[in-house]
């Protein structure tokens, strides 16, 4: 049976990354447009996240329509550069005002493309708002500046979702949003019902999250908007290919949201650096694909009657099971 599942990426997955040991990058540089012919070659995506300004200084929306259109994609959000050299002390929570306003114009930029391409959010991931050191900020005026920045857009433009993507650190020390507990409680202050979380599978996972407990309070809240999916080794955001290196927890993440009807698109932020991208992307969505087929096999009745007698080895038995297509580990 044919998945009936929508797929999609960051156009990042598609892009020539650098880092402090090959500054040159890993590959020639990328045009947006070759991007998004790349994620047209994995023929199982039909959304993307697409970066705003334009990854290569592309100003041609004719352009990039145009390439949207022949491998058949749509976009699904579009995430603002709040978080680059420009915002090195932060975006909301910079010390000059006049940098907050830059961070509020380039966010407001971005929800106009949201417009344009009809897609579904505007991705906030403010990755440089935070702090280093004891002693340098006042805790209570950063968090306080992190949601009326965040506020102040979102009552702004109320036709559109906003998702905040949280992580616990890089490139700060100390993310202001943090986890998936402080965003919810910074969303709930800020009381707006355009305002969500984008849960990234691996940032849980890094900040020490159970990913299916997160996506659990999250959906709980009602503030579920999105998700990503990677894999790490816990001590950084590694971005692997998803389920090479935590098959279960991934089940056990998705299990969470079919448990609990929710139906979005399952999304990939991998940074493949030495990889093939396009073979990159095929991989993870093969896997995905099993989850999704692991899922339909698995007695949920069974696994919610060892779940209420917190039966470990009965849950994982099943679980596996149905993952590995393998009988039982232990005798019962």
């Amino acid at each position: 049976m044919a998945s009936q599942q929508k797929f999609g990426a960051g156009i990042w997955h598609f892009a020539t990354y650098v880092d402090r040991y090959a500054t040159d990058g890993y590959g020639p540089p990328r045009s947006l447009i070759e991007m998004i012919d790349l994620a047209g070659q994995v023929g199982d995506l039909s959304v993307v996240d697409i970066n705003y300004p334009f990854p290569g200084g592309e100003t041609d929306f004719a352009a990039v329509e145009a390439a949207l259109k022949r491998n058949n994609l749509d976009v699904i959000g579009i995430t603002p550069e709040i978080y680059t050299r420009e915002f090195a002390r932060g975006a909301f929570t910079n010390p000059d005002a006049g940098v907050r306003r830059r961070a509020n114009e380039l966010v407001t930029e971005a929800a106009d493309v949201v417009r344009r391409f009809g897609a579904d959010y505007v991705k906030l991931w403010p990755g440089q708002d935070g702090w280093d050191y004891p002693f340098q900020v006042d805790h209570g005026d950063l968090w306080r500046m992190s949601m009326d920045g965040v506020g102040e857009l979102a009552q702004a433009n109320p036709d559109l979702k906003f998702v905040i993507e949280y992580k616990p650190r890089e490139p700060r020390n100390h993310m202001s949003f943090d986890s998936v507990a402080r965003t919810l409680l910074g969303i709930e202050k800020i009381g707006l019902p355009n305002v969500g979380i984008l849960l990234d599978f691996g940032h849980s996972l890094y900040g020490g999250e159970s990913p299916a407990d997160a996506a659990q309070l999250a959906i709980d809240h009602g503030r579920l908007f999105g998700m990503d999916v990677n894999d790490n080794f816990r001590g950084w955001d590694d971005d692997m290919i998803a389920g090479s290196v935590h098959p279960i927890e991934l089940f056990e993440f998705f299990y969470t949201l079919r448990k609990n009807k929710w139906e979005g698109v399952w999304q990939l932020d991998q940074f493949p650096f030495r990889e093939d991208c396009v073979g990159a992307a095929k991989s993870a969505i093969g896997f995905l694909k099993h989850i999704e087929g692991a899922l339909d096999r698995l007695d949920f009745d069974a696994m919610r009657a060892a779940q209420a007698k917190q039966d470990a080895v009965a849950a994982l038995d099943l679980a596996r099971a149905a993952l590995f297509q393998s009988g039982p580990s232990s005798p019962r």
